[in-house]
């Protein structure tokens, strides 16, 4: 039962630290556009799956399709994305100049990190009543004592407190990170 708590808050902090990653915070990353999706021989990949995507600079992320006839769908899939970013074709590949963030930029991103955050808890939160629940189901099948299920318990919100604290670091790194200009 631990286990599976553990495992449900580790996914829940991995989700965390890849959505964190899609946020631009004004320096190039090829973390921001691996996920942005693209038409390719009639279906729908994954950018990472189609091209070679890096940062020959801080502001500029270069991406280098495997198949050049690809390009245009890179470009529309680039610019259907939400990240704001105009895409400039060079005939073999494309680069990405990433603008300086502005105030109201790092006004929308810092909520954005907040919205992140929350949705994290409530899947720490969610996975903690699955875990309680589940120490109730044992004690009331005679599994296990009530002591037995308070000493659960109190391991189980012991976990969860690591999790909210390191969701805390990773939300004050980030914010620390979109508000360094």
């Amino acid at each position: 039962m631990l286990d599976d708590l553990q495992t449900s808050i580790q996914k829940s902090l991995e989700h965390l630290q890849m959505q964190f990653r899609k946020l631009q915070a004004g320096r190039a990353s090829a973390s921001m556009v691996e996920e942005i999706s693209v038409e390719s021989y009639g279906s729908r990949m994954a950018l990472k799956g189609v091209a070679n995507i890096s940062c020959p600079d801080a502001k500029t992320v270069r991406i280098e399709p495997w198949d050049k006839n690809l390009l245009s769908a890179v470009e529309k899939g680039i610019i259907a994305s939400d990240l704001g970013l105009n895409p400039q074709n060079f005939g073999d590949h494309i680069l990405l100049a990433i603008p300086p963030l502005t105030e109201e930029r790092r006004k929308k991103l810092g909520k954005l990190v907040h919205e992140e955050v929350e949705h994290a808890r409530i899947s720490v939160r969610t996975a903690r009543q699955e875990a309680m629940k589940k120490a109730k189901q044992q004690e009331a099948a005679d599994e296990i004592s009530e002591d037995e299920r308070v000493r659960l318990e109190k391991k189980i919100q012991e976990k969860v407190d690591e999790a909210n604290k390191k969701i805390d670091e990773l939300a004050k790194k980030k914010e620390t990170d979109i508000l360094t200009v």
